[in-house]
């Protein structure tokens, strides 16, 4: 049997569509999972999608972070469950307190929707195992609050243990030291900042680069 991965849809998510299909793509079961039901459905991992959910009232994600799916995402997480958490969904993942940190106000205050190379820093998680180490990847980005922020004692402890997972080439969000993407202490939960499910193939995308992130979750799952 495939590899089940879920896709959660909060009120204003944009991306769960693509991350659907990314998950087809890379040969897994896509599972569509709603906000106000605690059933995950049996998957074997979850994407918490990007977007504006709820409208980003309050702080982005705040909202998301207490609907009733990620009551139940927060207990698999504990249990070693893969969670990836793009744009919107790692925001989410912040106010959850299954990452830490916090997303902000690019520097400058502007949007941006770019394509940006990331370097893959950490290739030991349930998301990045098909990678390698140094290389760079394409993918596009899209976000006015993006600029990872934290306590200098947790910024320290990332970087000590390895927890940063993708750096910016161009940095132009301003986050602190060019983080673009971090880890739990298991490297089963990921949260970026950038759209992989927008990079999945030439046609859609400027590369396939994202894909890997789902065929690593598929192989993570296997094993």
């Amino acid at each position: 049997m495939s590899a089940k991965i879920g896709v959660i849809t909060f009120p204003g998510t944009l991306d769960d569509v693509d991350a659907l299909r990314a998950v087809r793509l890379a040969g897994a079961e896509p599972v569509n999972l709603w906000h106000a039901d605690e059933d995950l459905r049996g998957v074997d991992a979850v994407v918490v999608p990007g977007g504006f959910s709820y409208g980003d009232y309050l702080r982005t994600g705040a909202i998301s972070a207490l609907a009733p799916v990620m009551q139940s995402v927060i207990e698999a997480a504990g249990k070693g469950m893969p969670v990836l958490g793009i744009c919107n969904g790692f925001q989410i993942l912040t106010e959850a307190r299954l990452l830490p940190g916090a997303l902000t106000r690019n520097q400058g205050l502007h949007f941006h929707c770019v394509d940006t190379h990331l370097e893959v820093v950490n290739t030991d998680t349930a998301w990045t195992s098909t990678l390698e180490q140094g290389q760079k990847i394409l993918v596009p980005a899209k976000h006015g609050e993006g600029r990872f922020q934290a306590e200098p004692d947790t910024i320290k402890m990332l970087e000590e243990e390895g927890r940063v997972v993708f750096r910016y080439t161009d940095n132009f969000n301003g986050s602190i030291n060019d983080i673009a993407g971090i880890t739990n202490e298991t490297g089963r939960v990921v949260g970026l900042m950038p759209h992989p499910e927008h990079a999945i193939e030439t046609l859609t995308g400027p590369s396939v680069d994202g894909l890997e992130l789902f065929l690593s979750a598929i192989g993570t799952i296997a094993a």
